[in-house]
Parts: C-alpha cells; sequence; structure tokens
C-alpha cells in the first residue's frame, strides 16, 4: 500500500520521512547522471567544431581523453540500468568460506577478501568486518562483510559461487602446484523490517569470548554473540563490534539478510520444480578460474571474459565479470 505524503502525521514518523528523502536522493542522483552526460556531450561537440574550424591537430589528445571519459560515463549508466532486481538497490553482505586444502584455501580466502574490498573502496561502498575467523597458521577460514552504498547488492550478486586458485603454493617446500576453492554468498541486507519477521522466541543467543587479537576488553568479556533461528536451523555470529549489544544487532542484521535469502530461493525451487529445470550447485562447479601458473589469466566460465592480468584483477579490478554477469542475465541466458 503506498503511503500518503499528504496526511498531517506522515512526516512525524522519521523511518516514513528517511525513506521518502533516500527515494528523492536517488531519483534526484540519476536525473544528475543525466544532465551532466547531455553536458559533456555537447563540451565534446564544441571542441571538435573548434578543432574542425581551426584544423588543430593540438586538439586531438584532448578529444580522445573526452571521449574516453564520455564513453566510460555511458557504460557506467548502462550497467546501472541493468540492475532492476527487487533488491539490488540494496547493501550487500558478503560470506567467504575456505574449501578443502588447509592453509593453501584458507590464504585464498584472505586473497579473495581484500580484493573485494579493494573493488569495494574503488566503487565508494563503506566495506565493514562483521565477523572473521583466523586460519590455525594464516589465511582465513571465513569472515563476512558488508558493502553499503548504492547498488551494492545488485553489482555484488555476480561474484556468487565458487572461486578456484591454481598456483604454485608458497606454504609447499617442493614448490608443488596447488588448486584451491573458495565460495562466495552474496545476499541483500534487508532494508524494510515489515519484509522479514523474526519472533524472538524462535531464536537461541549464546555469547563467549572473543576470539584474536582485540585488546584487554575483548580478551575479558562475552562481548561475542551467536544467534540460532531455531525454525531453519540457520546460525549467524559476530564479534567484531566492541560491545554484546553491537554484535548482537549486526548478528540480528545478517539473520535477516539470510531469512530474506532463503524465502527467495524457497520460490526460485518452486519455479523451477514448474519449469523441471535442474541446477547445479555442487562444490566443484566454479563461476571463475584465477592461474597464476603455469600461465596468468583469470577467466570466468559463466561469461568467457578473460585477462591475463592478474594483478590488477587481485587489486580489485573486477567490473568487466561484473558487467559481462549482469549483461548475460539481463539477456536471460
Amino acid at each position: 500500500m503506498e503511503q500518503d505524503l499528504r496526511r498531517p502525521d506522515f512526516w512525524d514518523d522519521p523511518d516514513s520521512a528517511q525513506k521518502v528523502m533516500r527515494e528523492l536522493a536517488y531519483h534526484q542522483g540519476k536525473v544528475k547522471t543525466y544532465q551532466d552526460l547531455a553536458q559533456e556531450e555537447e563540451d565534446l561537440k564544441a571542441l571538435w567544431e573548434l578543432a574542425v574550424e581551426e584544423d588543430d591537430p593540438a586538439l586531438e589528445p584532448e578529444i580522445s581523453q573526452t571521449v574516453q571519459a564520455l564513453h566510460a560515463h555511458f557504460r557506467e549508466l548502462e550497467l546501472q540500468i541493468l540492475l532492476s532486481g527487487p533488491y539490488d538497490r540494496n547493501n550487500a553482505i558478503l560470506t567467504l568460506h575456505a574449501g578443502a586444502g588447509g592453509t593453501e584455501a584458507q590464504d585464498w580466502v584472505s586473497m579473495l577478501y581484500r580484493m573485494y574490498v579493494r573493488w569495494g573502496e574503488r566503487r565508494g561502498f563503506k566495506v565493514e568486518t562483521l565477523d572473521l575467523l583466523p586460519g590455525e597458521e594464516a589465511g582465513i577460514k571465513s569472515c563476512t562483510f558488508s558493502l553499503a552504498g548504492e547498488n551494492a547488492y545488485g553489482y555484488a550478486k555476480a561474484e556468487k559461487g565458487v572461486h578456484r586458485l591454481v598456483r604454485i603454493s608458497p606454504f609447499d617446500a617442493s614448490g608443488r602446484r596447488h588448486t584451491s576453492f573458495a565460495s562466495v554468498d552474496v545476499i541483500p541486507e534487508v532494508t524494510d523490517d515489515a519484509e522479514i519477521n523474526i519472533d524472538p522466541e524462535d531464536l537461541k543467543v549464546d555469547t563467549y569470548r572473543s576470539g584474536g587479537a582485540g585488546g584487554q576488553h575483548v580478551n575479558k568479556t562475552d562481548s561475542a554473540v551467536r544467534i540460532t533461528h531455531l525454525p531453519t536451523g540457520i546460525v549467524v555470529q559476530c564479534q567484531n563490534e566492541r560491545s554484546q549489544i553491537q554484535n548482537r544487532a549486526t548478528a540480528l542484521r545478517i539473520l535477516a539478510a539470510k531469512l530474506l535469502e532463503l524465502k527467495r530461493k524457497q520460490q526460485e525451487e518452486e519455479i523451477s520444480e514448474i519449469r523441471g529445470e535442474q541446477q547445479d550447485i555442487a562444490w566443484g562447479s566454479q563461476i571463475r578460474s584465477y592461474v597464476f601458473h603455469p600461465y596468468s589469466m583469470v577467466k570466468d566460465h559463466r561469461t568467457n571474459v578473460e585477462t591475463a592480468n592478474v594483478a590488477a584483477v587481485m587489486d580489485g579490478e573486477i567490473d568487466d565479470f561484473v558487467a559481462a554477469f549482469l549483461q548475460l542475465t539481463k539477456e536471460g541466458r
């Protein structure tokens, strides 16, 4: 049901007012993007006409640079248009898990974690680590973090799946080549509390001492929180905040997002049963391979997009993979 902005008491509700203001800011941003592109096009046209009139080849580098910038802006706008899903504008919660392989796989998770942090920062997202379980020797066993910003989930959903690494292991004294796997799960953060209703009676809440380095406060108090949703068996935990109250609130955010994802999956399964579709979600069905040896190559197996610049990819330059996946899903292939 649409809310009536003309009601006298509407603006007395802070949540309603904030929601309307966020919507207004979102659409104002779209209008400004269009106006900026239109102005850039006019400036480019004027510069081109001046170069032709003056027969001045010195303007060629500036024209070329302006064309490239305009093309990049149009490409970004085209990418945003592809984000039309019901949760694409939401923040994203990502969870990384190491596969079989011990320290090697855990090190791979830490590399992916850094890659996504760098990518999020490039896109202007706020990155917040919610939970992190370090490996015994090196790397990360699992971690959960959020990306906050416009269309964070819409972009990040392209990364969901199994990621495969092939390299000479730095943990192998014999210098042998190893293959490691890590899973990436991506869910939208719930922004509307009415969408997912969590009954406190359905929750089992445990507290424990935070692990790892964290100072006296972390080591001496049971500030970490683990919440089990009894009807579904979903378990979430958070230990990165300073207080138990903050950790509980963050864990509830993650739980709400996981329940929303479960609801979405159930709906998809019902549709798949009607269509008779079979979905392969086996651990070995990787979406992307990162090969460091015997050659350098990162290839997305869904879109066939590939690059030999492995260093750039691991530094967060994954937009080409994301764009190709969004285009692929938009075309329904």
